[in-house]
Order: structure tokens, then C-alpha cells, then sequence
């Protein structure tokens, strides 16, 4: 009896400690999410995300530092988000161009506001809280896009989350159909997606006269195949020049052709 209440007690303090143990764990993954942090600063303007489902990430960075903005006297950011990329559009333009940030969700817009309201060019950004598919506003002369993506994937459990990253509210037919009907005649629409739905959106395109004329592979580790593109679309059909992009030659070590495409943005650069 003396060995099995001494099992006992040696089982009873095991328990104590995971569960104690567990707590922990559970208090300190809170304390690093309350302290994330709420904003991205770069270096002319500060990009606050914490209302938005997707936050400051490498794609929209990559959209705003690759895509062609000439020429163009009107510019239309689908999906603006944050707002960052029509930031980064705005300081690469010229002074005249004025830029339309749409976005559908409600809290995103309003961020997407403040971020333009704190920036430089409050002047030249209008948000607006629409829905693209309906959206009529004229033709634009550039129109880029960081669409919904993770088609086949579950959705999240933030409904806000959700609609940003999967395409449930806005399909990649929907999107070009939209681009075909608001594109200028020698307008060109930029756009960054999964390289497995390249040939999809190619052919989607295609179908409504949209063809490609400049498109960036790009790669996160020197020994992995592209996972994202980024792709130049045009109503003049053409040879489309193909790049590749190594964004990291190690862990949190950025090559040298990704510090000089974002140099211009990135604080630390």
C-alpha cells in the first residue's frame, strides 16, 4: 500500500505540473499576440493593420515596389486593404496621378482611410468602401490587385480573415471580367497570385483580350520552386519578358535583388 500511495502522489504532482505547464504556454502565446505589432513603418509613410484581416505581408510589398505605373493619370487599387499598396503606388507616381483604393470590408476601409490620412499623399488617394463587382467609376490607366487566394483551402475561423485571404466574394473570373470592362485601352492591370492558378488567370484573361507582357516569378528560398507570380496584363498582345525573384538567400536574409526592388520602402534597407 505504501509503494501505491507514493505512485499516487508521484502521478498527482506529474498532473499538477502540465496543467500548470499548459497555462503557461496559453499565457504566453496571449501576451505575444497582445503584443504584436499594430503598425509596419516604412520609410516615408506608417501602415497600421490591426483592423484589417490580412496584415502588412510580402506580396502586397511586392505588388506596390514591381508594378508599372506609367503611364498612368488614373490609378485603381483593387482589394486596397490596408491601403498599402496604394501607398507604395502613390510615392513611386508622379504628383498628378490620383488613385482610387477600393475595398469591400467595412473596417478595412476605414483603416485603409486613417493609414492614407496620416500619409503624404492624402491628396491623391481616394478609399472606397465598394463592392467590385458593381463597382463603375470610368476606366483607369493602371489597375493593380492582390486578390483573394487559397481557393481550395478551409477558411478561417475570423470571418474578416476569411474574406481576405479566400476568393468566396470575389473569383479570379470576376476579377478579370471587372478588369476588362475598367481597364484603359493602353492601360496595364498588375496583378500577384499563386503560381498554381498562373495559367488559370492566363487563360481568363486571354479569353477577354487581356495578354501578358512582363511577369516575375518569384522564390522564398534559393532551392524552392516559385510558389508566387506576379503578372503584367495588357490589350496589346506581345512577347511577355519573365524574371525571376529570390526574395531570401537565408533565413531573415534578403537577397540582393529583392533589397533593390524594395529599398525604396523598406526602413531598414
Amino acid at each position: 500500500m505504501p509503494k501505491l500511495d507514493a505512485l499516487a502522489r508521484e502521478f498527482h504532482y506529474y498532473y499538477l505540473f502540465l496543467k500548470r505547464f499548459s497555462i503557461f504556454l496559453i499565457f504566453r502565446h496571449q501576451t505575444k499576440s497582445k503584443m504584436a505589432n499594430p503598425f509596419f513603418q516604412f520609410k516615408q509613410f506608417v501602415v497600421w493593420h490591426d483592423k484589417c484581416g490580412m496584415k502588412v505581408g510580402t506580396d502586397g510589398v511586392l505588388l506596390g515596389a514591381w508594378a508599372s505605373v506609367r503611364p498612368a493619370g488614373s490609378l485603381l487599387d483593387i482589394g486596397t486593404g490596408t491601403g498599402l499598396v496604394a501607398l507604395m503606388l502613390a510615392q513611386r507616381s508622379p504628383s498628378d496621378v490620383s488613385i482610387t483604393a477600393l475595398e469591400i470590408d467595412p473596417d478595412a476601409a476605414a483603416q485603409a482611410r486613417e493609414n492614407v490620412e496620416r500619409s503624404p499623399w492624402k491628396e491623391r488617394i481616394a478609399v472606397k468602401e465598394a463592392d467590385f463587382r458593381t463597382f463603375r467609376d470610368g476606366q483607369f490607366d493602371v489597375i493593380v490587385s492582390n486578390p483573394p487566394y487559397f481557393m481550395d483551402s478551409l477558411s478561417c475561423p475570423d470571418q474578416q480573415r476569411t474574406r481576405a485571404r479566400h476568393n468566396d466574394s470575389l473569383t479570379y473570373e470576376e476579377l478579370v471580367e471587372g478588369v476588362s470592362r475598367l481597364l484603359s485601352p493602353a492601360g496595364v492591370f498588375s496583378v500577384v497570385i499563386p503560381m498554381d492558378v498562373a495559367d488559370r488567370v492566363t487563360e481568363l484573361a486571354a479569353y477577354k483580350g487581356l495578354y501578358p507582357v512582363r511577369q516575375l516569378l518569384v522564390r522564398t528560398k534559393p532551392d524552392a520552386a516559385p510558389k508566387r507570380t506576379l503578372i503584367a496584363f495588357s490589350f496589346t498582345p506581345g512577347e511577355c519578358e519573365v524574371e525571376e525573384l529570390l526574395t531570401e538567400v537565408a533565413r531573415h536574409q534578403y537577397s540582393p535583388e529583392y533589397i533593390a526592388l524594395t529599398r525604396d520602402f523598406y526602413l531598414k534597407m
